[in-house]
């Protein structure tokens, strides 16, 4: 049994791009498949795409890099943990890395980036940030 289906996300993620993989599986759930789609939103993942399997369906994501290459994120960090979870106001949400990264939150409206929820004047618990 995995105790933080969501770090296992992220770890897989990264472990993705630090191979070059062009793609990755990993196990379906609905939190994982919303955190996909603010990643496919703001450029991180190509797309995604949810394969019915027998005992589980899986999810795979194509990873996105650049013209030569290169990853788009050089950090993939769980912030919001199940022994210890984050929450910020939509006054206290600040731009990752000055703009130049983004924050995943989890909100009364539903899976969104820092920008999206700044936008609509909503807080929620930080689930990661990438940069």
């Amino acid at each position: 049994m995995m105790t933080d289906p969501i770090a296992d996300l992220l770890t897989r993620i990264r472990n993705a791009m630090n191979t070059d993989a062009p793609s990755v599986d990993l196990p379906y759930s609905r939190i994982k498949e919303d955190i996909c789609k603010v990643l496919v939103d703001e450029g991180y993942v190509v797309q995604f795409e949810k394969i019915d399997g027998k005992p589980q369906p899986v999810l795979r994501l194509q990873i996105k890099y650049g013209p030569y290459g290169e990853r788009l994120a050089s950090s993939i960090r769980r912030v919001s943990k199940p022994g210890c979870r984050r929450y910020r106001r939509s006054t206290e949400l600040r731009p990752v890395l000055g703009g130049l990264g983004i924050a995943v939150l989890s909100t009364s409206r539903g899976v969104m980036s820092d920008r999206q929820a700044r936008a609509q004047k909503v807080g929620g618990e930080v689930i990661c940030e990438i940069y």
